[in-house]
C-alpha cells in the first residue's frame, strides 16, 4: 500500500521525495522494494543528473534499453543499478577492479571527486583509469563516456550508505502518510517550519484525503495541534490487490476510522506560546463561561484577545468574527468600585461575508479551512478560458490549456539549465507548471510577482507524469482583491 502511494508521488511533505523533481521521478522509477528507493533518494541530485546517469538508468528500468556490462568484473560492481554508476562505493570498486587501485588509492578518489570543481584534481585519475581500462581490453569510448560520468559526481555522489539512511526515513514517513494521513500532517505542522510546503498546503493535502480538519477554539485547542479521535472520515485505501505491481488497481475510497485534526493555538500568527499553553491550562481547571471569564483567568491582555477574536478561535464563546471582536472590546478591567459589570443590552451583528472571513484567515493563519479562494473566482476564471485542475487531468497529451491557481511554490534547482518549476493550487488540487528559461525571463514579473497566476501553455501527460508546458504568463493577483464582490452570494 506505501509503495502505490509513492508510485503515485501521492508525496506532499515527505522527507526526500516531496520536491518537483522527486514527485515527477516516481511515477517513471515506480520504486517496488527498499532498494529502489535508495536509488530514487540518490538518482535525483546534481551528481547523477550532470553525469548524464538519469535517463539511461530509466531506460533500462523500463526494458527500453539493453543492460551490458562489457565484463563481468563490472558486472558486479553496477549489477544493482543496472549498469549506471550512482554511489560513490561503486566508484571506488571501479577503480580496484578495472584500474589496479588499491583501497587507499580508491578512497583518495573519492576525496578528489568532491574537491575536482575546486582544486582540479580529477584529471591526475585520468590517465590512470582511461588507461587501466585499456589494458584490460575495455574500449576507449567507454573507458572516456564512464570518466565523465565520474566527473559528474563531483557536484554531488552520493554513497550507497547515506542514501540508504534517508531511505528509511523516507519509507518510515510515507508508511506514515499512507496509513495515520491526520497523525503525519498533525506531526508536520507541529514541527514547521520544514520542507516544501506550507501549513496551508499541507492541510489542504489532508483534506482532499477526507480527514475532517476542525479549527483553532480556545475550548478544544491545545497549543499545539492533536487529534480528535472521534470521528470516522473518508480516506484512500492503497492497498495491491493482488499483489503484482503490474496489475495493482486503481486506489479506492473506503472508510476508515481516522482521527480528526484540531488545529492548535501555535497557528495563531502572533500569539506566544506562553500564552497559548496558559489558556490549555486554565481550560483543563474549568471550561471557560465566557469571553470575560477566559480574559480573566488565562490572563490575557487587550492584544491577546483580540488576536483569538481575529482568528475565529472564540467562535464557541464569542460567535463569529463580528460578534467576538465586539465581546472583547467589552471585557472590562476589574474595579474596586465594581464587583459586577454593569448590564447590557445584547448586540445582534451580522455574519462576516465569506470572503471577509476567508481573508481574516489567511492575515491571522496563513491558511483557511473554509471555501478556497479560487472558488470564490472560479466564475471569473471560467469566463477567462481557465479549466480547475480536476477537469485539466482529463484533457488529452498535446492539448492547448489555461489554468490558474494560487502560487504555492517556485523552484529553479541549479541543474535545471534556468527552467522554473512552479505549482498552482485550485479549489481541486495542484498544477505542475514548467517555464523555461527564456519567458522567464521575457516574464519575469509575472512569474516573480504573482500570487494568482494564469498559465497558457501545452499538457503534457506522459508515464503517469503531468505538465502544464507554459508559454505565456497572465498575473491575475488584481481579482483576489474581488473577493468581497465574487462572494456576496454565499453571505
Amino acid at each position: 500500500a506505501t509503495y502505490r502511494m509513492i508510485q503515485e508521488a501521492d508525496t506532499v511533505g515527505v522527507f526526500q521525495i516531496e520536491s518537483r523533481a522527486q514527485m515527477s521521478m516516481l511515477p517513471r522509477l515506480k520504486p517496488a522494494c527498499f532498494y529502489d528507493l535508495v536509488i530514487q533518494v540518490a538518482i535525483v541530485r546534481p551528481g547523477p543528473i550532470q553525469g548524464k546517469m538519469v535517463h539511461p538508468y530509466l531506460r533500462r528500468r523500463q526494458g527500453k534499453e539493453a543492460v551490458d556490462y562489457p565484463s563481468e568484473d563490472l558486472r558486479e560492481v553496477f549489477e544493482r543499478t543496472l549498469g549506471v554508476p550512482l554511489f560513490q562505493e561503486q566508484v571506488m570498486r571501479l577503480a580496484i577492479v578495472a584500474a589496479d587501485y588499491s583501497p587507499g588509492e580508491a578512497d583518495q578518489l573519492r576525496r578528489s571527486m568532491a574537491a575536482w570543481r575546486r582544486h582540479g584534481d580529477m584529471e591526475i585519475h585520468h590517465s590512470r583509469i582511461v588507461g587501466g581500462m585499456l589494458e584490460k581490453g575495455y574500449s576507449a569510448d567507454f573507458a572516456e563516456r564512464l570518466f565523465e560520468q565520474l566527473k559528474g559526481f563531483a557536484s554531488y555522489g552520493f554513497p550507497e550508505s547515506h542514501a540508504a539512511s534517508f531511505a528509511l526515513i523516507t519509507y518510515v514517513s510515507c508508511w506514515l502518510k499512507c496509513h495515520y494521513p491526520a497523525a503525519f500532517t498533525c506531526a508536520l505542522l507541529n514541527a514547521q517550519p520544514m520542507g516544501f510546503y506550507s501549513a496551508s498546503s499541507l492541510l489542504q493535502d489532508l483534506r482532499r484525503h477526507g480527514v475532517e480538519v476542525r479549527p483553532v477554539d480556545v475550548m478544544s485547542s491545545d497549543w499545539d495541534n492533536t487529534l480528535e479521535d472521534d470521528e470516522t472520515a473518508e480516506v484512500i485505501d492503497h492497498s495491491p490487490t493482488p499483489a503484482s505491481r503490474e496489475t495493482w488497481p486503481t486506489p479506492t475510497s473506503t472508510l476508515k476510522q481516522q482521527p480528526a485534526l484540531r488545529l492548535g493555538l501555535r497557528q495563531i500568527h502572533g500569539l506566544s506560546e506562553a500564552v497559548g499553553r496558559r489558556i490549555s491550562q486554565c481550560r483543563r481547571h474549568r471550561p471557560f463561561a465566557s469571553v470575560a471569564d477566559l480574559c480573566e483567568r488565562a490572563g490575557l491582555s487587550r492584544r491577546d484577545a483580540a488576536l483569538l477574536a481575529e482568528a475565529g478561535a472564540l467562535q464557541a464563546l464569542g460567535g463569529h468574527r463580528h460578534a467576538a471582536r465586539w465581546a472583547v472590546a467589552g471585557v472590562q478591567a476589574p474595579s474596586p468600585l465594581l464587583r459586577e459589570p454593569p448590564p447590557e443590552s445584547p448586540v445582534e451583528l451580522p455574519c462576516p461575508p465569506v470572503a471577509e472571513d476567508l481573508i481574516a484567515d489567511y492575515r491571522t493563519l496563513g491558511l483557511t479551512l473554509g471555501q478556497h479562494p479560487v472558488a470564490l473566482l472560479r466564475e471569473h476564471l471560467r469566463h477567462a478560458g481557465c479549466t480547475d485542475s480536476l477537469s485539466l487531468r482529463q484533457r488529452a497529451h498535446g492539448s492547448r490549456v489555461r489554468a490558474a491557481g494560487l502560487v504555492i511554490t517556485r523552484q529553479r534547482p541549479g541543474t535545471a539549465s534556468g527552467v522554473t518549476f512552479v505549482t498552482l493550487e485550485d479549489e481541486a488540487g495542484t498544477v505542475n507548471v514548467v517555464v523555461w528559461a527564456d519567458l522567464a525571463q521575457r516574464q519575469r514579473r509575472e512569474l516573480v510577482g504573482s500570487r494568482l497566476l494564469a498559465v497558457d501553455g501545452r499538457w503534457e501527460e506522459v508515464d503517469g507524469v503531468r505538465h502544464l508546458m507554459a508559454r505565456r504568463l497572465v498575473d491575475m493577483s488584481a481579482l483576489l482583491g474581488t473577493l468581497n464582490t465574487a462572494s456576496r452570494d454565499f453571505r
